[in-house]
């Protein structure tokens, strides 16, 4: 254990616990560990509407069928190139993520709300040679975008549809040796939104990943007896890692949603007997909401974990009531591969629900002074930083932006406001950046910003987040229009909506005569923000 002195006690610092080593595995180790310790396990099962039967893979199966699309990966790539994934949750998205890590390729993970420039962004700038992808995903027609956009991407290679994903991998070369893969290798980019353009992609490791879903799911009292429900979507870090690698390191049973349904969530709650289960704050509510909630039977959950947005303690408690189990609160970032600190179902009430917990194991924390960087007195709110074998190898191919957020000494600066009490445990206090976090996805103004610049009807546009009792924060913009016809609330929706996924979309529009603006000229978003809250905007939308 960390021991910590006088000093530290009075600064905002804390280094989890050391007293047990890192392994030193890969995500293939991990799987064939898995696989040899209980071979007829259940490890993944699909959870998809209707009354169809899930597909089910044991742990020997899982790790049969991995290997196999590593091998078929390796008849068409080179370990160490990067490969898209482009689909909502499904049984061939976890086998490509095990297939590549297996490989030794670099998995790039792409939303599946993408319209064609976001999806070619993530494409060209990761420098995929091949896609795998679904024709279309809640009414996103994703083949036809990537027949559009294909001429415009020269690195990639090959293009797969999960529709014929079997044969694929019946192409590949049974004899073929698999490659030697280290711990430290690069294993997926994850692209999350930027302060400036277009998304960032964040090199993650084997290692990172494996051990922070190893010990988040321990953190929540994770092991074999385990049946987890998942609703996180696979192409966040909180899907296929504290999802798949999570439920993996723990030797349980993975339950994923093909798509997120409160009633099917509960179905399979019931159904599958499940000890742990959530999802974001919006989902909970939606649970909470459903009227299934009375009927299902809920008994043998004991664990609710809730992330990705603030976690209102009233929501939390009203989980605990009506479900029966207890929360687990986890605060994070993809950059951190992502948990930087968690609560315990075990915690007591008031830490359990109404904070953040304590640093996960191995895992540095202070809230820094944003001019000194040093650390700032207990219970004083500063910058979160978090350091440790976590941490992002950096952007892809963006040394730029590493540099603004990855200081020399090892530090991620998480641009989150934040206190620590004098045990440790972590409030979020607010946002140094304007990133808005709608429903669990991060939202980040300036890429709406843009795109809303060129249209022709707009002069000026300011993009903030307007509080939402269901959403946490949904996307406001306010429009100075240029000349004196202003566009419609319609057109505008309809202009986002061609090049922005639906999340991104502003849900309210503000027409302005004049943006209010500082000495220099900035336009002051607390103004627009104030608006919002005390219903004094009056231009309205």
């Amino acid at each position: 254990m960390a021991t910590i002195g006088v000093k530290a006690a009075r600064e905002s610092y804390r280094r989890g616990d050391t007293s047990v080593p890192l392994s030193e595995q890969t995500i293939g180790d991990a799987l064939r560990a898995a696989a040899a310790a209980d071979p007829d396990r259940r490890a993944v099962v699909e959870g998809a509407p209707g009354d169809a039967p899930h597909r089910t893979l044991t742990y020997a199966e899982l790790l049969g069928r991995a290997e196999a699309v590593a091998r078929a990966l390796l008849g068409r790539f080179r370990p160490g190139e990067h490969v898209a994934v482009w689909s909502g949750n499904s049984l061939e998205w976890i086998e490509l993520e095990y297939g590549a890590a297996l490989a030794g390729l670099v998995l790039v993970t792409a939303n599946p709300a993408y319209q064609a420039a976001e999806l070619r962004h993530v494409l060209r700038q990761s420098r995929s040679a091949g896609l795998f992808h679904v024709e279309s995903h809640r009414g996103n027609p994703m083949a036809d975008i990537v027949a559009g956009i294909r001429e415009d991407l020269p690195d990639l290679r090959e293009v797969v549809d999960l529709a014929g994903f079997d044969a694929f991998v019946a192409g590949g070369d049974p004899e073929l040796a698999l490659p030697s893969v280290r711990p430290d290798d690069r294993v997926q980019i994850q692209y999350t939104s930027g302060t400036t353009g277009f998304p960032k992609g964040v090199l993650l490791r084997h290692h990172g990943m494996l051990e922070n879903a190893r010990l988040t799911l321990r953190r929540m009292g994770a092991g074999p007896d385990d049946v987890c429900v998942w609703t996180m979507p696979l192409f966040h870090t909180a899907g296929c890692g504290l999802g798949v690698l999570g439920t993996l390191t723990a030797g349980a049973t993975l339950v994923y949603l093909t798509v997120f349904d409160p009633a099917l969530q509960l179905a399979l709650i019931e159904s599958e007997r499940a000890t742990i289960s959530g999802g974001v704050p919006t989902m909970l509510i939606a649970v909470l909401a459903h009227p299934d909630l009375a009927t299902r039977d809920t008994s043998t959950l004991r664990c609710v974990f809730s992330g990705g947005s603030p976690v209102p303690e009233e929501v939390a408690r009203e989980v605990e009531r009506r479900t029966g189990g207890r929360m687990s609160i986890v605060f994070g970032t993809t950059e951190t591969s992502p948990i930087i600190t968690a609560t315990a179902p075990d915690d007591p009430d008031d830490v359990r629900v109404g904070t953040l917990g304590s640093p996960l194991p191995h895992t540095e924390v202070k809230i820094a002074d944003p001019v000194t960087d040093e650390p700032v007195p207990v219970g004083t709110v500063g910058e979160l930083c978090a350091r440790g074998y976590l941490v992002m190898e950096g952007y892809y191919a963006r040394p730029e932006a590493t540099a603004d957020v990855l200081d020399a000494a090892g530090w991620y600066h998480t641009g989150d406001l934040a206190s620590m009490d004098a045990a440790g445990r972590l409030r979020v206090e607010g946002r140094i950046k304007d990133m808005i976090i709608r429903g669990g996805e991060n939202i980040y103004p300036r890429e709406i910003e843009e795109l809303l610049q060129g249209h022709p009807g707009v002069a000026e546009v300011a993009v903030v987040g307007c509080p939402d009792p269901h959403w946490g924060e949904t996307v406001a913009a306010f429009v100075r229009p240029a000349g004196e016809t202003a566009p419609t609330p319609a057109e505008l929706h309809a202009f986002c909506r061609a090049h922005l996924a639906a999340f991104k979309t502003p849900a309210s529009w503000h027409l302005v005569d004049v943006m209010p603006v500082t000495a220099s000229g900035k336009i002051r978003k607390n103004v627009l923000r104030e608006r919002l809250t005390t219903g004094t905007d009056a231009a309205g939308g």
